[in-house]
């Protein structure tokens, strides 16, 4: 069953095209990813799907709801995490907490309940009952994500959720982005960066220019630009250029000192290659393998810098 289900979606803002015929599926359950240049349209397809914008074309549904026909069911279904701590400075995490669960009609008991409950899980027991002005970034962003749980909506929408964050802090929102996928929530992310989608996207579509240029599994885009490839350096230029005659149109490329060629990246196949430069008399000081990243992806399919 999907939990979001998107088809011909388009969007233009004065003449400008922001998103052009866009068209996926979410699995309930899954974490889905989706990367693409500044401007490429990402926050737009979030808007659109919490209900936020009206797309001037095609259809979208959310937990079984269309977007359009039926916004008030969806957002019933729904939270969303934007790029900016959505928080009140001036009161205390437990009193953040406390005010979203008594806007969702939980009563003054089960808010205060549920808000006790979500700052033990996200760690932020300890620091309850202080100003959320006194909260480091990592913290503000661990009470944001909690605020826009605190009635378990079965679909979640994280915009770029540990933009600023330090490393320690981006692992720790892993951990609870894990945490609410096992627990059955469907998460849609989008993210600036690429090792986050490829930790934790079960699927990700790349889109540039608002269009959709890309969309697999991690492993499913890293193969689409080309396996592995082993690089062999030389100890001499005269080396390299040896090697390079005999391997010929296997080089994808090549340095001063080094050649690289393109690989299953098997043990068998490295130590044909190396017998092959052993028996030219290419003396090799060097191997490395190199695996394609979604870095590589992403610089293949859009020539952009990640956003």
């Amino acid at each position: 069953m999907d939990a979001i289900r998107v088809s011909g979606i388009e969007k233009a803002y004065g003449g400008q095209r922001v998103l052009t015929g866009i068209d996926l599926a979410v699995p309930a359950g899954s974490v889905f990813g989706l990367l693409g240049p500044n401007g490429a349209g990402k926050t737009t397809l979030v808007r659109i799907l919490a209900t936020l914008v009206r797309p001037d074309a095609g259809r979208a549904e959310v937990a079984g709801h269309d977007v359009l026909a039926e916004p008030f069911e969806v957002r019933q279904k729904i939270s969303l995490t934007g790029q900016f701590a959505a928080v009140d400075e001036l009161q205390t995490g437990l009193e953040n907490l406390t005010m979203v669960g008594r806007l969702r009609r939980l009563g003054r008991a089960g808010a205060k309940r549920r808000a006790t409950e979500l700052l033990d899980r996200f760690d932020l027991a300890d620091a309850g009952r202080k100003l959320v002005k006194t909260y480091s970034g990592g913290m503000r962003r661990r009470l944001d994500l909690a605020m826009s749980l605190v009635t378990n909506p079965p679909v979640i929408f994280l915009d770029e959720p540990t933009t600023g964050l330090d490393p320690r802090s981006r692992q720790q929102m892993w951990s609870f982005v894990r945490e609410l996928r096992d627990a059955g929530s469907t998460i849609f992310l989008t993210t600036q960066y690429l090792e986050e989608a490829d930790q934790l996207a079960d699927q990700i579509m790349l889109i540039d220019h608002g269009i959709a240029v890309a969309e697999g599994t991690a492993d499913e885009l890293k193969v689409r630009i080309g396996g592995e490839r082993v690089e062999l350096a030389f100890g001499s230029a005269a080396d390299r250029v040896l090697a390079a005659a005999d391997l010929d149109a296997a080089v994808v490329a090549s340095t001063d000192l080094s050649v690289t060629v393109a690989t299953t990246g098997s043990a068998a196949e490295v130590r044909e290659l190396l017998d092959r430069m052993e028996k030219l008399g290419a003396t090799v000081d060097k191997v490395a393998i190199h695996r394609p990243t979604l870095d590589d992806v992403f610089f293949a399919l859009t020539g952009g810098n990640p956003r």
